[in-house]
């Protein structure tokens, strides 16, 4: 499985920004898709998640500015961040965990990453 994000870059704040994942190698049936950030100095942490249905699932830690989509034909995901803040800034990590729904979000159990993409917010 080959996860290669793209996207990030550096926004205003108040600024919106669209990112995407694309994946390969795999069969999309059976892999629950995510999306994890690192900031400077702090562990990895989920966002979001969404299962081989289609039905998304968020991490306790988002407060709504987050917004997981998949587009099975173009083997894509996407996460859509709006009201960008400086504290947004890190590394965003696409990954992929077996068995086809999101039923954890513990870094160590997810089954392969993208190298991530960097996003800046900064004025």
């Amino acid at each position: 499985v080959t996860l290669v994000e793209s996207g990030g870059t550096l926004v205003q704040p108040g600024g919106s920004l669209r990112l995407s994942c694309v994946a390969s190698g795999y069969r999309a049936r059976t892999y629950c898709l995510g999306w994890f950030r690192q900031v400077s100095g702090n562990e990895r942490e989920a966002i979001a998640g969404v299962y081989t249905n289609g039905t998304t699932r968020y991490s306790n830690n988002v407060k709504g500015r987050f917004t997981i989509s998949k587009d099975n034909a173009q083997n894509t995901l996407y996460l859509q961040i709006d009201n960008l803040q400086p504290e947004d800034s890190g590394t965003y990590y696409c990954a992929a965990l077996g068995g086809g729904y999101c039923y954890t979000f513990t870094v160590a159990y997810w089954d392969f990453w993208g190298r991530g993409t960097q996003v800046t917010v900064s004025s």
